[in-house]
């Protein structure tokens, strides 16, 4: 008799069959088997909340094949996804089947290749009924949440509208931060940038105020502003301080679900659904030239930082091939995941890290290798040496009037020479500023006065309200 292993996706049924051989029978459960009814509430709040469950009427006919192959094998593995809804519908799986609770028959895989699927099969488990309850508390919420809300908006404003556990949470974040902006004046300020010379070269430098001033000046009207640009004429512009240091950037951790979801975003405009719809697809299988149909990113629903070590070589070992050990830092870089963060999974990753993106290209769609390249040039970068900059800060007097600039000058460019991370905020602008010492005597080119106004806070783009 053969071992039925029982996944959620069909596609991953190839990619797992594939590496288990003929002993196994691999199906697909097409997700959920068992929900609550459609037709009512389903949930007993008088009664410790109990869930009343009922077998998915579009699955009938699965779940009598499913049952018919149970009978014929002499082992059953529930290797639903390894998360909360994969364990619930594991849960469901054994009550549908009769399997033993105490029975290890729960297999999970955090990657679908050679190695990740014999380490899963190698390794069952009894099911986790915490993690179950975990989902089975959500899935109540939504129900209740839902259930009560969303007919109360189909009368108030239109029909089809829902509300749910997530979506009334982030619904609040919008309408707070919609009613600050509304609430928000604006105040008037001014800022002062000359444009001075050093040698043959160019730079800005911004108004600080009196050279006594411990913080910078605050010019509220045009009237201040003129009266500076008075006293500055005829101004001789000295540099009074000069300050020069070593600045390190660190690169960015490898990808979680949430900082996937908004760099994609950020980079290609995916939503945060199509991103994850993406990486399920990387991470069930794709089928590449001198691979087969194997999983190219380790599981995409995870909030660790963690890196297995044999993936910490293998990368360290293509960094010295590809850049040379420059590039490598003297010592491994670790990152910390947040407080209360899962260490279930690692961080998302490539599975093959010696696959590069341009190898792997002709096997995968546009989007596909748009997000694999992401996560792939995030992983590598990771692990590699920090940015050396060369910063210079600067101080220049006028009169009683102070004067400052920043620059900065890659010394050396570690991690950037293969990624830079995408930001929500404005660009800054700082570029290198010429070689200057004290007392150098600075020509003015050109001094404009600007005026502004503060900025409400701004509307949520997905990728900040993900981030909330």
């Amino acid at each position: 008799m053969s071992k039925l292993v029982i996944v959620e996706s069909p596609t991953k049924v190839k990619s797992i069959k594939k590496y288990l051989g003929s002993d196994y029978e691999v199906m697909a459960s097409m997700g959920h088997v068992r929900d609550l009814p459609k037709s009512k509430l389903g949930i007993d709040v008088n009664n410790n909340f109990k869930l009343e469950y009922i077998n998915m009427p579009d699955k009938r006919e699965l779940i009598k094949s499913l049952k018919d192959a149970a009978e014929k094998s002499e082992t059953v593995l529930l290797a639903t996804d390894p998360d909360r809804e994969g364990e619930a519908i594991s849960w469901h799986l054994a009550q549908l089947l009769s399997l033993d609770l105490n029975q290890a028959n729960r297999v999970t895989f955090n990657e679908i290749t050679k190695s990740g699927i014999n380490s899963g099969i190698k390794s069952p488990r009894t099911l986790d009924l915490n993690l179950v309850d975990a989902q089975q508390a959500r899935r109540a919420l939504d129900r209740i949440v839902g259930y009560k809300l969303s007919p109360f908006l189909w009368k108030k404003v239109k029909g089809g509208l829902s509300a749910g556990r997530v979506q009334s949470v982030a619904l609040k974040l919008i309408v707070d931060r919609e009613r600050e902006i509304e609430k928000f004046v604006p105040s008037e300020f001014w800022s002062i940038d000359a444009k001075l010379l050093s040698g043959k070269k160019t730079f800005d430098a911004k108004y600080y105020g009196n050279v006594d001033d411990k913080k910078p000046a605050v010019i509220s009207c045009r009237e201040d502003a003129d009266r500076v640009l008075n006293e500055l004429t005829d101004a001789d512009y000295i540099v009074s301080n000069v300050k020069k240091g070593l600045r390190h950037r660190q690169p960015a951790p490898p990808f979680i679900t949430s900082t996937l979801q908004q760099e994609a975003s950020r980079k290609f405009n995916f939503t945060g659904q199509k991103t994850m719809r993406i990486a399920q697809q990387l991470y069930e299988g794709v089928d590449v030239p001198g691979y087969g149909v194997t999983g190219l990113i380790t599981y995409m629903r995870t909030d660790s930082l963690r890196i297995s070590e044999e993936a910490r070589a293998a990368a360290t070992s293509l960094i010295s091939s590809i850049y040379g050990n420059e590039y490598v830092p003297d010592k491994q870089r670790y990152f910390k995941s947040k407080n209360g963060a899962q260490d279930a999974h690692e961080a998302i990753r490539p599975t093959i890290v010696e696959l590069k993106p341009e190898d792997a290209k002709q096997a995968l769609s546009t989007d596909q290798y748009k997000l694999y390249k992401l996560i792939w040039e995030r992983f590598i970068a990771s692990l590699m040496t920090d940015c050396l900059q060369n910063t210079q800060s600067v101080d220049i007097t006028a009169n009683d009037h102070l004067f400052k600039a920043t620059g900065y000058k890659v010394q050396f460019p570690g991690f950037t020479v293969l990624y830079e991370e995408g930001s929500d905020d404005a660009k800054n602008n700082e570029g290198a500023l010429p070689d200057m010492s004290k007392g150098d005597i600075l020509k003015l080119k050109k001094i404009v006065p600007n005026q502004h106004f503060t900025q409400p806070p701004a509307r949520y783009t997905e990728p900040t309200l993900i981030k909330a």
